[in-house]
């Protein structure tokens, strides 16, 4: 196996290097004076399984689009090179959330996204927390493999939830309900106690949100939104004070991927969320969390792609130790 770690993704690809024992192949990425780039591996990477680390969220440098033309230019050159399997591992998959049209013409963009994935020769899409991973698993053709943070954030909260009288987890909408659901049940099996379950309804139309149902008892409880991104913060807003108006003693938060689009920093300091713990699948995420005054936590998301990995090695060859990269 060779593991590539693109530029824009560099301290992902190295923590994800060391868990797995394996050093990051060599490559070139060189920017021409108009904006245009080329990028290649500097190892033959013939007959090889070869990993690229990409991760597609948007930062002051690169837009979406950027990096995940990065990755198809960077992927498409690995099989001109005569890779015999390439996997791309994007720990944050971008343009995933238009996954259905709500509005006549609307675009599927999940679905041209996994075109242009095939379309370059890409053997196998590994992600974590997709935003919704039926779509996920029906859009692409391709091999993909789907991995989840819930069993890290279980571990983050054990100690946190010791001393509480009851403790509820909270979907911030009913589509994220198994999600939660998940999270529910490894935390209370780690924890090794009882853990419930709650969601508030939220119907999203013309950039608008709307539903006002909460189904679940949070009173006197200490309370975990659990979601699989924080965007703009409105929907962890939203959900802190629906649980806060129920009576809820205190409320932490957990998400996978955290962008924190726009003025999402001041949306979440004006909520009484306690603490939030995000994974570290965008690169500058603790930078992003920098303005928070509630206490805060960055989890290391290589960590659970190791794991996963590790598990995974037997059929797919991603876990090799250093000694056998050559054998592969």
């Amino acid at each position: 196996m060779r593991l590539f770690g693109l530029n824009q993704t560099s301290g992902f690809a190295q923590r994800l290097a060391q868990h797995l024992d394996v050093g990051l192949a060599p490559h070139e990425e060189r920017e021409f004076a108009d904006g245009e780039f080329k990028s290649r591996p500097l190892d033959s990477v013939s007959g090889e399984h070869v990993v690229v680390c990409q991760s597609l969220a948007a930062d002051a440098r690169m837009s979406s689009a950027d990096k995940l033309v990065r990755l198809l230019v960077f992927c498409g050159a690995l099989k001109d090179a005569a890779a015999r399997r390439v996997t791309a591992l994007v720990p944050y998959l971008a343009y995933w959330r238009k996954d259905r049209r709500t509005q006549l013409r609307d675009p599927v963009t999940t679905s041209y996204l996994a075109r242009l994935i095939e379309a370059v020769g890409i053997d196998t899409v590994v992600t974590i927390d997709a935003h919704n991973i039926a779509t996920f698993d029906n859009a692409f053709r391709c091999r993909k493999e789907h991995f989840e943070a819930a069993a890290a954030f279980a571990e983050h909260f054990v100690p946190v939830v010791t001393a509480a009288s009851r403790v509820v987890v909270l979907s911030p909408d009913a589509g994220g309900e198994q999600r939660a659901r998940v999270f529910a049940s490894l935390l209370a099996n780690r924890a090794e106690r009882a853990v419930e379950l709650a969601f508030v309804e939220k119907h999203r139309s013309g950039g608008k949100v709307s539903g006002e149902l909460f189904a679940g008892d949070v009173r006197d409880a200490l309370v975990v939104i659990y979601d699989d991104m924080i965007s703009t913060g409105g929907t962890v807003a939203r959900a802190a004070k629906a649980a806060a108006d129920r009576g809820a003693r205190v409320v932490h938060c957990a998400a996978t991927h955290g962008l924190f689009s726009g003025d999402a920093i001041a949306t979440l300091n004006a909520t009484s969320l306690a603490s939030l713990a995000i994974m570290d699948t965008v690169d500058d995420v603790a930078a992003r969390c920098a303005g928070l005054t509630c206490e805060w936590r960055v989890l290391d998301s290589a960590a659970v792609f190791a794991s996963a990995f590790s598990e995974w090695s037997g059929e797919h060859e991603l876990a090799a130790p250093a000694s056998a990269l050559d054998a592969d």
